[in-house]
């Protein structure tokens, strides 16, 4: 595989987290399954993914948490905040992955 393919793979890993937004489901098995596929052919890609899949458990992670805090009314507040962190750290995972950087979500 060339940078360029390489650099377009990581750039989907991250915007395949958003087909949740159309197929439920699909945004968090779309990224494992690109993943797996590609793992073995760059350590970029799989460094990539890893990132991708460990977001993916922590956005599941923090909304379990927050829905939980929304029985002691604190939920409602932070709720939103995860919300658009999950759309707006993938924005940012792709664009950086698409210059060929691999960025930590926080």
């Amino acid at each position: 595989m060339d940078e360029r393919d390489i650099r377009q793979w990581n750039m989907f890993m991250h915007l395949a987290q958003f087909a949740g937004y159309v197929v439920p489901l699909a945004g968090i098995i779309a990224p494992i399954v690109m993943w797996q596929m590609k793992k073995d052919e760059s350590p970029e890609i799989d460094a990539h993914g890893r990132m991708v899949v460990n977001a993916i458990i922590s956005y599941v992670c923090y909304v379990i948490g927050e829905l939980l805090l929304c029985l002691v009314l604190i939920g409602f507040v932070l709720l939103p905040i995860i919300a658009i962190c999950a759309i707006v750290f993938p924005i940012i995972g792709a664009v950086k992955a698409n210059d060929g950087e691999l960025w930590q979500f926080p």
